[in-house]
């Protein structure tokens, strides 16, 4: 099982993390510029819960933005 939100998709997205260096030009520097770019991952707030899917319980993936919303029936 893959984690991912049932209802609407939500994935884990990839993305980069920057370490810059340099003084800011407003400081009277030269400008930062990016030194070291890391790859990272950017995961989605994913809750296990018990909810109903045509009828019968079953224990999913959830994001907590689709349970704010009232998407889910819970079990």
């Amino acid at each position: 099982m893959r984690k991912q939100c049932v209802l609407c998709g939500k994935g884990a997205m990839s993305g980069k993390s920057l370490v810059r260096k340099g003084l800011a030009k407003k400081k009277g520097g030269t400008g930062s510029k990016v030194s070291r770019a890391n790859k990272r991952k950017f995961l989605p707030n994913l809750q296990k819960m018990r909810i109903l899917i045509d009828g019968h319980p079953k224990k999913v993936y959830v994001c907590t933005r689709c349970i704010k919303k009232g998407r889910i029936v819970k079990a």
